[in-house]
């Protein structure tokens, strides 16, 4: 693939097919997982390890901060034909990441009961999340090696291997989920088990390809010294900056299931969270479809803001939100046609948690095309080092609409307005960006602002 010569939707169709795949295949492993869980073990259960996706989606959105900073730095750097630049930024976010997810492993497998309070279980419940905890903990390290790899490889011209690395991943947990659940009966720590030993494998097969097998962005030797260790210090620090706001995209899903998992027990207890549950099994996919959009147009757009090519920068990002504007559409119709459907995959729906899922499903769906079209715009953002930018709309999403959201829709509406939270959170933000738009449509995109920010990151370059 020819980033600066290619026509654009050929180039976004070769990359973003392949991606959405991948990444759907890892939403339908959360989603069978559900299932798996809610007929083997039940509400209960589903309730459970809802309580401790937060913990996940927390550690993605740090791999996603590093995934995202140093794919943009890479492919500007390859822009510039810096391919050294390029593949010590890869090397460097891998180190680091693992470096740093080992000592929180550690400190919570030492605090098991206080992490599950913390995520916000009951007493309840406690014993299942300490069980799902004790054998998933352990995997988050692989995972954020997965995260990151995954970028990589699509920048390194393999969205199909990256693809199939996501799927082989899916297809093992999927397979002894159903093993460790029924015929072994290991209940929620099966669970756990299953899908740790399936990121192994993913995690293993990815630094696998970039040691042995990448065309450009294969791993490189880091200099031991002063002068390379102030080297790794700026190539994380300007990692952290430009992703920084893929970090706030990860911690809204966080911030929903957690102020959702606290609302819902607050109001309808344990069935409550057991009926969220099952509407946030079915998340994963519509982030998913977001992250596609926005991580299948990063390399275009970032590789043609290198080289101050707006025509194409513009036409990428026009691609990206139409394709946001019909996959959110699309899936909205699902939840508002088929909601008995999609709840009975998971659980008897003659049960309390399946109808207050079913009422829910309707209102919970109406805020997807405006949270597929978020993610689409702030990874525009970070695609051209539009940082504050980039930022500001992730928090506003993640925590200034969503948790006053949960706060007071209740209030003013009941049951109806838990569900209704994220909806508005998503609604708002969308206005935000849109009339950002409206007040910029007429400044051009501006290869200059690249040289204009802080003296610590001009030295990028050089």
């Amino acid at each position: 693939m020819d980033f600066a010569k290619d026509k654009i939707f050929t180039l976004f169709r070769k990359i973003f097919f392949p991606t959405l795949l991948g990444m759907l295949s890892v939403a339908a492993v959360t989603a069978i997982d559900g299932i798996f869980v809610g007929h083997g073990i039940g509400g209960e259960g589903i309730a459970a390890v809802n309580i401790c996706i937060p913990l996940l989606m927390i550690f993605t959105g740090f791999g996603l901060m590093f995934g995202i900073g140093c794919s943009v730095i890479a492919s500007i750097a390859l822009s510039r034909g810096k391919i050294k630049l390029a593949r010590l930024n890869v090397t460097q976010s891998l180190l680091f990441v693992s470096f740093i997810t080992v000592i929180l492993s550690v400190f919570m497998m030492l605090n098991l009961s206080q992490t599950a309070y913390l995520l916000g279980s009951s007493d309840n419940l406690l014993l299942m999340v300490k069980d799902y905890l004790i054998w998933f903990i352990p995997s988050l390290v692989f995972e954020m090696i997965i995260v990151i790899s995954l970028f990589i490889i699509r920048l390194d011209g393999a969205p199909k291997l990256a693809m199939w690395y996501s799927f082989i991943s899916s297809t093992i947990n999927i397979v002894l989920d159903w093993l460790f659940i029924f015929p072994l009966n290991m209940g929620v720590a099966g669970a756990a088990l299953a899908t740790a030993l399936s990121i192994l494998v993913g995690g293993i097969l990815s630094i696998g390809y970039l040691q042995s097998y990448a065309k450009t962005l294969r791993l490189y030797p880091l200099n031991i010294g002063l002068r390379g260790f102030h080297l790794f210090i700026k190539n994380i620090s300007n990692q952290c900056y430009i992703g920084s706001s893929a970090l706030f995209g990860e911690a809204a899903m966080a911030v929903l299931m957690f102020t959702g998992n606290h609302i819902f027990m607050r109001y309808l207890g344990d069935d409550g969270v057991g009926a969220f549950g099952i509407a946030c099994y079915y998340a994963p996919f519509v982030f998913m479809v977001g992250n596609a959009i926005a991580q299948s147009s990063q390399p275009i757009i970032s590789y043609n803001f290198g080289l101050a090519d707006n025509r194409r920068v513009v036409e990428a990002e026009k691609i990206a939100l139409l394709t946001a504007v019909v996959s959110g559409g699309l899936v909205m119709v699902l939840f508002v046609t088929i909601p008995s459907f999609l709840v009975g995959l998971f659980l008897d729906t003659a049960t309390t948690t399946a109808q207050l899922a079913i009422s829910g499903f309707p209102y919970f769906s109406a805020g997807f095309i405006c949270f597929v079209i978020n993610l689409t715009a702030i990874g525009y953002f970070q695609s051209v080092e539009k940082v504050k930018e980039a930022t500001v709309f992730a928090l506003f999403r993640g925590g200034v609409f969503l948790v006053p959201a949960f706060i007071f829709m209740p209030t003013l509406l009941g049951v109806s307005g838990i569900w209704l939270a994220m909806p508005v959170s998503e609604m708002l933000t969308t206005l935000f960006i849109g009339g950002y738009y409206i007040l910029k449509r007429n400044l051009p995109l501006n290869r200059e602002n690249l040289y204009q920010m802080k003296a610590e990151r001009e030295c990028l370059w050089n």
